[in-house]
């Protein structure tokens, strides 16, 4: 389960001659790959070791962008981006950060202050790239679907034991042991070191969070200003973090159900106790008699995805009207996922935490959860490919306060994604490296993405002026 909005926004996939222009510590920038890109932005490539165990041994290439700031008196020096995933690629995103037309585009004070730079990691897309030789058919079951009882368990076992094994056969499986956080926060630090920086700052979301608190963990001194929005744990996507989507949507749904209470012609009930009994009936219904292909697992999981931002909503809303009608809905986009995407999002996940191996014990967290979070929690904890995967973890980078002050966590109070409670978990961790702006909205993007002034303007004084609030901060 994870937002697509981001993958959409990504460069076109064909690729254009680059031409050669000025090397910057032996890094080449020129015209980025796609028809007619813009031309702020600029794009390159470089070549990092696959295992830092073994520097001199072979090299990946990672594929990387920048947007320069116009300000002659450029003052911070970098800014690292990062939007999610994982398994999202990340070299357009500094097009989307600085987008004039977008909903949500870094303050001018913060794109003067900084070179923005962006990344495809290792593994993603652009950047040498894994594969698992997925099927369109298994890309359509989704990640984790839905679990009525003990046999869904089984049989997504069954589908994850397959995943696992094509990975573990495929073209890349000599790369995809070294594919993860921790090696991917050492490809940043080799960024900024070809870009000829002493200290890089970062912003990152979602995943792109724990990316940032574990490079922060590693190279502490070469950490500029670290902002960290929509948080996962100190963990990074292990089992908790994947069964926390289901006290996430529990957050997050009574915002929905309010929009849709307020709406009573839309006749999905009055109030949000009603608005929730409709989705039940719903889900329970498609269960028995799928739409066009929609059953009650792909619905939980469309409403899931849609209430990762309030403009969705009335989207959303138009969803639940055609499948209530018995008719397909118009307004639901096909998946952006790819092999590269799903294989990628694995590979980091299963790389990075060890993962029970029991199907039994995936029934029971299914059990409970879905008695704990009816919403989706049998959905969160269901079984995937990480409990057969063939490479077992070889790092683990424990979250520490052991560095400056220089952390910022900003969060919504009802994030369906990355839920407050994981949140709260990595600020513990941190200490006093750290600050935390909690705010009082919904929606799985705080800073920008948000709509909060007072939430914006925290993390912009930060990033401008490393003005960071003397102690956690709410924004009402």
């Amino acid at each position: 389960m994870w937002t697509s909005a981001l993958v959409a926004l990504a460069l076109a996939a064909t690729t254009a001659t680059v031409p050669a222009a000025a090397p910057d510590n032996g890094l080449t920038w020129g015209v980025c790959p796609g028809e007619a890109p813009p031309p702020q932005i600029q794009c390159g490539t470089i070549r990092v070791p696959l295992d830092y165990r073994n520097p001199d041994g072979r090299t990946i290439e990672l594929a990387i962008s920048r947007i320069r700031s116009t300000d002659p008196e450029r003052r911070r020096g970098i800014l690292l981006t990062n939007p999610g995933g994982p398994g999202v690629n990340g070299q357009a995103y500094p097009l989307v950060l600085t987008d004039p037309n977008a909903a949500a585009p870094l303050p001018s004070s913060v794109r003067d202050a900084y070179d923005i730079i962006g990344m495809d990691p290792r593994g993603v897309s652009r950047s040498t790239p894994v594969t698992c030789d997925l099927t369109q058919e298994q890309m359509a079951v989704g990640s984790l679907p839905y679990a009525n009882g003990p046999a869904d368990v089984v049989k997504q076992a069954a589908l994850s034991r397959q995943e696992a094994a094509q990975c573990a056969s495929s073209e890349t499986a000599w790369m995809q042991p070294y594919v993860t956080t921790a090696n991917t926060a050492r490809d940043m630090d080799r960024i900024r070191s070809a870009l000829g920086e002493p200290r890089m700052s970062f912003l990152g979301a979602s995943y792109g969070s724990y990316l940032g608190a574990v490079y922060t963990t590693l190279f502490p001194q070469r950490s500029d200003r670290i902002v960290l929005d929509s948080n996962l744990g100190p963990d990074g996507y292990d089992i908790t973090a994947m069964r926390a989507f289901g006290r996430g949507m529990q957050d997050r749904f009574p915002d929905f159900a309010k929009y849709v209470a307020a709406r009573p012609a839309l006749g999905f009930g009055t109030t949000p106790a009603q608005v929730t009994r409709t989705y039940h009936r719903l889900a329970a219904e498609l269960d028995r008699a799928p739409v066009a292909g929609i059953d009650g697992s792909i619905f939980r999981g469309l409403t899931f995805d849609h209430i990762y931002s309030d403009g969705r909503f009335e989207a959303l809303a138009t969803v639940w009207t055609s499948l209530d009608q018995g008719e397909p809905p118009a307004a639901v986009p096909p998946p952006p996922a790819t092999d590269n995407t799903v294989a990628a999002r694995l590979t980091v996940i299963c790389n990075d935490s060890s993962w029970p191996r029991s199907v039994h014990s995936y029934q029971h967290d299914v059990a409970v959860d879905r008695i704990r979070y009816p919403l989706i929690g049998a959905a969160a904890a269901n079984i995937s490919a990480c409990a057969y995967w063939p490479w077992k973890p070889v790092e683990k980078v424990r979250i520490t306060g052991r560095g400056p002050g220089n952390v910022l966590l900003v969060q919504n109070e009802r994030d369906p994604g990355t839920p407050l409670v994981n949140a709260r978990k990595l600020r513990t961790a941190f200490g006093e490296r750290a600050r935390m702006v909690t705010i009082d909205q919904g929606g799985h993007g705080a800073y920008v993405f948000g709509a909060n002034p007072c939430g914006n303007d925290a993390v912009t004084a930060f990033l401008v002026s490393g003005s960071r609030p003397a102690h956690d901060k709410y924004c009402a």
